[in-house]
């Protein structure tokens, strides 16, 4: 049976849910990944508005469309994060409050378990054909970091600084996973810069944090990895039991020195001197193929989920683009050996 393929709404979040579901659709997608802001996914009124669930999966419905995972990378980058004014913009007005920072995530680590109850509650609302495909309910999100700014070592880092970050992470974040717990739903961390884990190494190191909570995994997007350097097809086969969600992303590298290296130059995306940038999948250097053979042989059946950016793209056609890339990509796992037909019974 072929993976769904849907759209993850992020990227899309200046639209209604309404528009974005017309359009998803419109392009042929098999349902849409939500995100809990802009007009998509509303946590607090999950929880308050009985009606609202319902409404969404009539609207979903309305379109063809399924959806397998709701997404709150927004909130979750406050939780260990250090707060300042940036963190202003991507904040509900309730989980910034007056900015204080603790305060800040204090609230965010609430508004995340508000999350796990919202999402059980969307998930008990949908149609019983979407929960004949849904394995587990499934936040995808964020997690900050108290310790990013210390990613270059220098002034040398003192060892007790790591170790207070990861523990920092762990007393943060293992009452909210207590909450998904009781909710039966996942947390799944998008591996990426600026969260408390960015590759192998520091995602093995944040799963000992929580104490291999079994309501941890990963939101799994090689976009992250490939420019930084770190085997993505790796991760697949080290964190296999882990994997609860995929993104499929794409971007390009150098391959030779630029006028902005791998951190990024404080130049925009889409700057001409970058090393690095993201592109609409099958256009950047990510192995795709790779990717699918990974999931397949880990048994990852799961939605393939297209988070769509390419600075130098129309976002419309890359979304249709891509879909078409991704459905000639994907291919189930052969149920028996090739060379099965040549055996010999005796």
């Amino acid at each position: 049976m072929a993976r769904p393929i849907t759209l993850f709404t992020g990227q899309w979040a200046d639209l209604s849910f309404e528009q974005m579901c017309a359009k998803a659709a419109g392009f042929g997608y098999d349902g849409v990944e939500v995100a809990c802001w802009g007009d998509h996914f509303d946590v607090q009124r999950a929880l308050k508005d009985h009606q609202y669930c319902a409404n969404r999966w009539k609207i979903l419905q309305q379109h063809g469309l399924g959806c397998f995972a709701i997404s709150a990378h927004l909130v979750g980058q406050a939780i260990c994060d250090r707060i300042d004014e940036r963190h202003k913009a991507i904040l509900p007005p309730h989980v910034w409050g007056n900015g204080d920072p603790e305060g800040v995530r204090q609230r965010a680590a609430q508004e995340m378990m508000d999350t796990a109850r919202a999402a059980r509650r969307f998930f008990d609302a949908a149609p019983a054909k979407v929960k004949e495909q849904l394995k587990r309910v499934v936040v995808n999100g964020f997690t900050g970091s108290s310790i990013w700014h210390l990613v270059y070592s220098f002034p040398p880092n003192l060892p007790q600084q790591i170790d207070e970050g990861y523990a920092d992470f762990g007393r943060r974040f293992k009452p909210i996973l207590d909450v998904f717990e009781q909710v039966d739903a996942y947390f799944a961390l998008e591996v990426h810069p600026t969260e408390i884990a960015f590759d192998i190494r520091s995602a093995a190191r944040a799963l000992l944090a929580i104490e291999g909570h079994k309501r941890f995994g990963f939101n799994y997007d090689p976009s992250h990895f490939g420019y930084q350097g770190v085997d993505y097809l790796a991760f697949i086969r080290s964190f296999a039991r882990r994997i609860l969600h995929v993104h499929m992303k794409d971007a390009w590298w150098a391959e030779g020195p630029r006028l902005i290296g791998v951190f990024g130059g404080h130049a925009d995306f889409g700057d001409a001197d970058r090393y690095w940038d993201f592109r609409s999948p099958g256009r950047g250097l990510i192995d795709f193929e790779g990717i699918i053979r990974g999931l397949n042989h880990i048994g990852y059946d799961g939605p393939l989920s297209v988070e769509w950016e390419d600075p130098m793209m129309d976002r419309e056609h890359g979304a249709a683009e891509a879909l078409a890339f991704m459905r000639q990509l994907d291919f189930a796992r052969s149920a028996r050996a090739f060379d099965a037909a040549f055996a010999q019974e005796e």
